[in-house]
């Protein structure tokens, strides 16, 4: 479902978090959401022709979106995150992949960062569940 709905898109787009690492082939344990980090045009674009309401991203000590939404029409809820950014020392830092891999499964496509920078990624997230999905990913 969300191949489809992402096929609008016209900037590129990742998953990242237990997803990500699940379609890298590593055990991240539960997934309980999708996390797509897209652009914040892209939002605008597809939250519109798909009808998800979406709003300013709520800051907490670790991260923030400019735009923030949640579709729960797939089967895993999805959150979308456009202008993503995680606090690095009390410095937001933008979170925006530089590599792209396409992953595809009957008939559906998706992109994730290759494995080395989703692995950077959940490093600088630095949260338990993200060390866990670290490891997994590292023991491939």
């Amino acid at each position: 479902m969300l191949s489809g709905i992402m096929a609008d898109a016209r900037d590129d787009w990742w998953l990242i978090g237990s997803a990500a690492v699940a379609l890298h082939g590593a055990d991240p344990g539960t997934i309980a959401d999708v996390d797509v980090v897209l652009s914040e045009a892209d939002a605008r674009h597809i939250f519109t022709l798909q009808g998800i309401p979406s709003a300013p991203g709520i800051a907490d000590e670790r991260f923030v979106s400019k735009i923030f939404a949640t579709w729960s029409d797939a089967p895993l809820r999805v959150e979308f995150m456009a202008g993503l950014h995680r606090s690095e020392g009390g410095v937001w830092q933008p979170v925006r992949p530089r590599t792209r891999v396409a992953v595809e499964r009957d008939g559906w496509r998706v992109f994730v960062p290759a494995r080395t920078e989703l692995a950077e990624i959940l490093r600088s997230f630095g949260r338990p569940k993200d060390q866990l999905r670290l490891a997994a990913l590292e023991a491939l």
